[in-house]
């Protein structure tokens, strides 16, 4: 079974919405993991787009990536630039992947303005997260 972790900096969104649907998609065939180098806790806004879409991550928690040293993964998945460059050196044969995704934690507008900014990074997530699985899981 593979072992995958997701990255970000404040493991409160991005990495979050990536880890329900890598888990959703790859089902038993990987443990999905997420982290950040720092934690900030799991974003409201992240819950409620994942469950408009079917998929609950109320359960989440909001981890460092320390706590996970001694795990060897698989694949590292980084999910922002900031997480990418800021990194700690961390020891692990792991491939590295890297994709950047908006922050819709940043995003100022109208609630709904603000809440179609999650939804339109939720679905980019939810895309990358469906061909990462079919490349490197299902293959």
């Amino acid at each position: 079974m593979k072992r995958i972790l997701v990255l970000c900096t404040g493991n409160s969104c991005r990495s979050q919405i990536a880890e329900g649907y890598l888990k959703h998609f790859a089902g038993k065939d990987a443990e999905i993991y997420s982290a950040g180098i720092e934690t900030h806790g799991v974003n409201p806004k992240a819950i409620q787009t994942m469950k408009m879409d079917g998929i609950d991550i109320s359960g989440h928690t909001s981890n460092n990536i320390n706590e996970y040293m001694d795990v060897e993964f698989d694949y590292l998945i980084t999910v922002c630039d900031h997480a990418k460059e800021s990194c700690p050196y961390f020891p692990s044969k792991a491939i590295k992947l890297h994709q950047n995704f908006p922050d819709p934690a940043k995003v100022t507008g109208t609630e709904s303005e603000i809440d179609a900014e999650f939804e339109r990074v939720r679905n980019m997530i939810k895309d990358y997260s469906r061909d990462f699985t079919e490349a490197y899981l299902k293959a």
